[in-house]
């Protein structure tokens, strides 16, 4: 194999150092998985002769909400975070050094200004930062787990298939049955350790993105 030329060699290394910023795809989070029902144990259920089954009894009167493993719960997204931080620095320095000598011989040969000086600094900076982000929409998702105190651990995903691309949202977190609504939602700010993942693919998001070749130069000289 003959050797690489300069520009072979730089070609291959930027596509060695491209080949990290692929999009990763949607792919599923941590933690985040469709959670069924148990499925029910082999064989046929005893005869009993009651009509009652507590595995699917549902009370007309009594409280309907999720409570169980694989019951589903509706989370009304209404995440909004603002932040804003500014800083102002402003500092200055002034110095001034002089030396009398006598006015006698030799010394009033020295020209008067000549033992004289000062020194004389100023800085002054300025710096804003703000960032703005707001979700908003219904996500229904399930109960993955039941823990002690009446929190329910539920995790869940929906995809939407558009013309030019695909979004994709995903949500796991802790809910209290007591945070639960009549019809079984609750609102994200309520929703306790959630991790809310929000990506899409297709022709909008990679046009909203800077091409392979201006990511390479912008790694290599972020200035």
């Amino acid at each position: 194999m003959s050797d690489l030329s300069p520009g072979q060699a730089l070609m291959l290394a930027m596509l060695l150092a491209l080949s990290g910023c692929a999009d990763e795809g949607f792919g599923r989070a941590p933690g985040i998985a469709a959670t069924l029902p148990p499925p029910p144990p082999d064989g046929a259920p005893p005869v009993t002769g009651s009509l009652y089954n507590p595995a699917s009894f549902i009370s007309l009167a009594g409280d309907r909400r999720a409570r169980r493993v694989g019951d589903l719960v509706t989370i009304l997204l209404t995440e909004r975070t603002q932040a804003r931080k500014s800083a102002t620095s402003d500092a200055s320095r002034d110095s001034k050094t002089a030396i009398t000598l006598p006015d006698a011989p030799p010394f009033n040969a020295v020209p008067a200004g000549l033992l004289a000086g000062g020194t004389k600094q100023a800085f002054k900076g300025v710096g804003t930062a703000a960032q703005d982000n707001q979700l908003s929409g219904e996500l229904t998702v399930t109960v993955a787990r039941v823990l002690p105190g009446g929190v329910l651990m539920v995790a869940g995903e929906k995809r939407l298939t558009l013309n030019r691309g695909e979004e994709q949202i995903q949500l796991t977190g802790l809910v209290r049955i007591d945070d639960l609504g009549p019809d079984n939602s609750v609102r994200s700010t309520r929703v306790a350790d959630a991790r809310i993942r929000y990506s899409g693919t297709g022709q909008i998001a990679d046009q909203s993105r800077q091409g392979w070749l201006a990511r390479f130069f912008t790694k290599i000289a972020p200035l």
